[in-house]
Formats: C-alpha cells, structure tokens, sequence
C-alpha cells in the first residue's frame, strides 16, 4: 500500500519547551489549566518557541503517574480550574478556595459545583454539556459507571468487585446505573468541564501561535475503564487478572529491567474489527492535541512479554505485533497524522523501518549521546531532520543534575565535543539541541531553569517521590526567553 504522508511536524523548524500540566505554578496542590496555563503560553510565545509538550493528561491512580491511568480518553479532573467554575456561577469563591488545598477538597468543590449546575441548569453550559455527552458516548458512558461503581466499592480495582459488576451482567448495571445516578452524573459533567477548558486553553495556544503536543502511552492499566470495559482486547484470565504484563528488559535505566505490570493486548482480537479501540483512541487524542507522541513505539513492532508471576523484566521474551497492520488501519481512517514516535531503547531495524514507512520522527536524547564512541546515534554529527532532539526527558535527570553526576573525565569529554562552549551546563546543550538538524528540538523546563537532580520528574522503576515537581514565576527571570528567543532565530526555528 502507498501512503500519502503530509506530517506537518517536519515541514518546517521548531523548538519547544516539555513541562507538564501538575508542574505549572499557582496556588493550589497541582498545576491547573486556568490561568498560570494561560501565562505559560504567553512566556512560549514570547520566547520565540511554537511547541509545548505534556505529558498524558489523563485521571491517574495515587500514585500520580500520568502513564497509570483510569481512562485512556478522558481528562483528569484535578486539572480542572476552579476559579472557571466561580466565573460561571457555579461555585463560591470561598469554597474554592478551600479546594486549593488537597485533593479531597477539590473534588468535593467539583461536586458542589455539579450540585449547583443540576440546580440552575444554565443556558450557557446546558446545551454545550448536552452535545459532549453525546458526542463522546463512545468512552464517557463506560467511564463514568466505572468511576461510580469504584467509588461505590470502596475504591477497590475493577476485579476485586462482586461478580455480577467484574463481569459487567447487564442487569446488574442497569440497576447501579439508576442507584448511581447522580455520581455517574457528576463525572460526565467533571469531564465536560475539563474538556471546555482545554479548548479554550486550545484557542488560546493557536492565538499565539502555539501547537500543543501530547504523549500517548501505548499501553493502559489494567485497573481503568478501559480493561473493564472491552477484556476481550487483553490477555486476560477468568477473574480479570493478566496472564503477561508489559515492560522492557534490562537497560540504560535498569539491571532487572522494568516490569510495568500493564496487561497486554489481544491483537488478532483486536486486528478483528479493524482495530476500532484504536481508532476511538487516537480520536480523542487528536481532540486534545495538534500533535501526539506514541510512548514505547516499539512495542508496535515487537513488546516483551512478561509473565504475570514473575517479579522483574528478565524473565520476559520479545513477542510480534501487528504493527504495520494497526498503522494502516489508523491513517486510513485519519489520513495523514501528526505522530512522534518515542523510540528509545532497545530499537531494532524493523522498528525504524515501521517508523520510516509511516514517515513518523523518532527521538533523540543528547543526554544518551556521550558514551560509545563516535558512531552514537544521538551524536549531532549523527542526527537527521525527521527527528525530535531533547536534551533529556521526564525519565531522566535534569541535564545540571546528569552533568553533575559524570567523572571529570566524562565532562571534560562532553565539553570537547561540544568544542568548549563559552556557556555552561545546562545551557550549553540546550544551544546544542537548538543547532541540532532534527526538525524540533524539545527543552524540559527544569533546563530553562538551570535546576538540578531536585527537579528530576520521575525515575523509572521507582514508585516514590516521582510526579511531584513545580516551577515557581520567581525562577524566571527576562535573560530565560532572551536567550531562547535568540536561539530560535539564530537556529531558525522562531
């Protein structure tokens, strides 16, 4: 078959900055997409840069991990705004401010504020509720009993339930549906609002002349809508526990490997319908975002398989996806798509060649770069255009705090390769990503910022102290968006 590919990605140069939603300033316990989200925007565009990229956005579990979600479509609601739902006179201001606090406070401000919609039924908001909810019937429905009949169970996952609810008999359902009514309510209307903060957020990016890019794990967990929903998709046993997890095998990151625990997917099941889940999914996306990273492409061409009873990666074994099969289905259906493929790793030449086919950029790391000699992919000298290059990603140290962490001998290395900058670290691989060849170049904002290993988003392979970080206003100072801003000329990706 013979695509025809117009990946706007590449067609012209590009810089961005990587922060996450959680990890924008304000006054609450999160960051928000009310108006520090807004701001944030304008500092981009101030800046010169045309890019900002999150991560997943989706309702996580406790942990906070945005790659662990309960829903592969919908929003997490402690994003949403507060001070929005007191503009449209369905909160108090008091008691929004109250739910600033933590996240027991802002979910009950998010009950109020339904209480109070149910209540006045407002014009404005009526109709525009009425139409989302149908408009995305196709996840919300499912979500939304989920969600309830979790909170009706004591938070328990979705297989720990009495049978009738784990096995989704119809008349049980019915029936909860109807005692449940008003939660289920609550979260359509929690991702309702959510959804129309986006958009405005959306509009807001586009005025300025700001893309957003997304991240789209490629696999979900087990205990999410998702999973409960559609078990004939996963490897599943009789009481909804996987028969094999996801991960990946001992690497960069870890001796024993990662063992993500996710169950895997059924794909001649799903290859059956013409792979309608994910479709859907990538509709949502595409909703969301101008642009969308694919995490752990590879597992499209191959992914290691895990048995469930094994308590680490190594004892997994690479399996053959269908992942040529899955991409034509995809861009058949959306036409050409503005995709990024997270290709990190272990990468085969069948990997790259699934990716190339579908003329999708892959990434680079500088922080990989500097170990093996001179043939390093992620060498400079070793780039192409049709790539995305970071300086480090949410998975790694701050650059400050991996530079801080070599022996002289491997700075000293770095800095006669990048030919003794008059700058330091951080930002002399910064300007090295801007000069870089690749299409776009990616800056985590803990880099802007000059911070260290204290920054660091998450480590993989541990649960602890991951997700948690934020910038304050005070760290920026006008010399940050000068100095990009002449970066993104000087390397013509203003």
């Amino acid at each position: 078959m013979t695509i025809d590919i117009e990946n706007n990605v590449l067609e012209k140069r590009r810089a961005g900055i990587l922060l996450h939603i959680t990890s924008l300033p304000g006054e609450g316990f999160l960051g928000t997409l009310g108006g520090d989200a807004f701001r944030f925007i304008e500092f981009l565009a101030d800046s010169g840069l045309l890019v900002w990229q999150t991560l997943p956005v989706g309702p996580t579990h406790s942990d906070g991990s945005p790659y662990q979600c309960l829903s592969a479509h919908a929003g997490n609601p402690l994003l949403i705004d507060l001070q929005w739902l007191v503009e449209q006179g369905l909160l108090d201001p008091e008691r929004a401010a109250a739910g600033l606090r933590e996240r027991e406070a802002k979910l009950g401000c998010l009950g109020d504020a339904y209480a109070a919609f149910r209540g006045t039924n407002p014009a404005a908001l009526l109709e525009k509720h009425r139409r989302f909810v149908h408009l995305h019937a196709y996840w919300l429905e499912d979500f939304a009993l989920f969600m309830a009949l979790k909170r009706h169970f004591g938070n328990l996952p979705w297989w720990e339930w009495p049978a009738p609810y784990r096995d989704r008999e119809s008349a049980a359902l019915e029936e909860m549906r109807v005692e449940l009514e008003v939660y289920i309510g609550q979260v359509e209307f929690e991702q309702f609002v959510f959804f129309q903060q986006w958009h405005e957020l959306r509009r807001h990016a586009h005025h300025h002349g700001i893309l957003l890019f997304g991240d789209m794990p490629i696999f979900v967990a087990n205990d999410s809508a998702d999973v409960w929903a559609n078990r004939h998709y996963f490897l599943l046993d009789d009481s909804g526990q996987p028969t094999v997890v996801a991960g990946v095998p001992p690497d960069y990151f870890s001796v024993t490997g990662q063992r993500w625990g996710n169950p895997h997917y059924d794909w001649p099941v799903m290859e059956q319908d013409g792979f309608k889940w994910w479709i859907e999914r990538m509709h949502t996306q595409l909703e969301l975002f101008d642009w969308v990273r694919i995490d752990h492409f590879r597992g499209f061409e191959a992914y290691w398989e895990i048995p469930a009873d094994s308590d680490t990666a190594i004892e997994g074994r690479w399996v053959v996806a269908p992942g040529e099969a899955l991409m034509t289905a995809i861009y058949e259906h959306f036409g050409a798509l503005p995709l990024i493929a997270e290709n990190l790793g272990i990468i085969t030449p069948e990997v790259e060649a699934l990716r190339k086919k579908f003329g999708i950029p892959g990434m680079l790391v500088l922080q990989f770069a500097f170990e093996g000699g001179a043939g390093n992919p992620y060498l400079p000298h070793n780039h192409a255009a049709d790539n995305v290059v970071y300086t480090g990603t949410h998975d790694n140290d701050t650059t400050l705090g991996w530079f801080e962490s070599l022996s002289q001998g491997r700075k000293d290395h770095v800095y006669d390769y990048l030919g003794h900058p008059q700058v330091s670290m951080p930002w002399a691989l910064m300007q090295t990503a801007f000069a870089s060849v690749a299409a776009l170049a990616m800056i985590p904002m803990q880099d802007v910022l000059g911070l260290g290993k204290e920054a660091r988003m998450n480590t993989p392979g541990t649960t602890e102290g991951n997700w948690n970080w934020r910038f304050h206003w005070e760290q920026l100072q006008p010399g940050h968006s000068d100095r990009l801003r002449h970066w993104a000329h000087l390397y013509g990706r203003a």
